[in-house]
């Protein structure tokens, strides 16, 4: 609770972005199937999405901030250490979405392999952050509500999983036979 309400005394714009990244990654998974779809090529159609995922990447990632940067004036150091962390932090971005396309070539839906990954990132976050920022006190200290809440992603995730609905069938379009003129026999029609 501590954690909210000191953001919230550094005003909300945090939870808007928030939202917009909630909203952007919770589409990602299906325009991304969609889009590996629409290329028509079962086999490679996934790699091809990718290269363009690259690319839209490149436009996001690296002009926007270049622009910032540039309309900032800010400084063009970078120490090594932030160069590479922030590398690592890229693979692991990129070959979490390239694990994404072969989860989904692997023939997961996008709305179980999403709920896997959106549930399962948190857990592993908020492992990941305890065990190299252990609270003052140990591991016994963690307050029950955040193991609750590490609790509840994982069987979320799960249950959302399990128990998908299934999406309603798609109607057949109906088979129209032409019809034989009347009067007229297939012995009729030979020349």
């Amino acid at each position: 609770m501590n954690n909210l309400n000191s953001s919230n005394s550094h005003g909300s714009a945090w939870l808007m972005f928030s939202l917009m990244t909630v909203a952007c990654w919770g589409l990602y998974g299906a325009f991304l199937h969609t889009g590996q779809m629409a290329m028509n090529d079962p086999i490679n159609g996934r790699y091809k999405a990718f290269l363009w995922v690259g690319l839209a990447y490149f436009l996001t990632a690296v002009l926007a901030p270049l622009a910032m940067l540039v309309m900032r004036g800010a400084s063009w150091s970078f120490p090594t250490s932030g160069i590479g962390w922030s590398l690592v932090a890229g693979i692991l971005g990129a070959v979490g979405a390239f694990g994404v396309l072969l989860a989904f070539g692997a023939k997961g839906t996008p709305a179980v392999v999403m709920s896997i990954v959106f549930a399962g990132a948190p857990v592993i976050n908020a492992i990941y952050s305890i065990a190299t920022h252990p609270p003052a006190g140990g591991w016994s200290k963690l307050p029950l509500p955040f193991v609750l809440g590490i609790c509840l992603a994982a069987v979320g995730g799960c249950l959302v999983t399990l128990y998908k609905p299934a999406p309603a069938p798609t109607a057949k379009p109906a088979v129209t036979r032409s019809a034989e003129p009347v009067g007229e026999s297939n012995a009729g029609r030979q020349l």
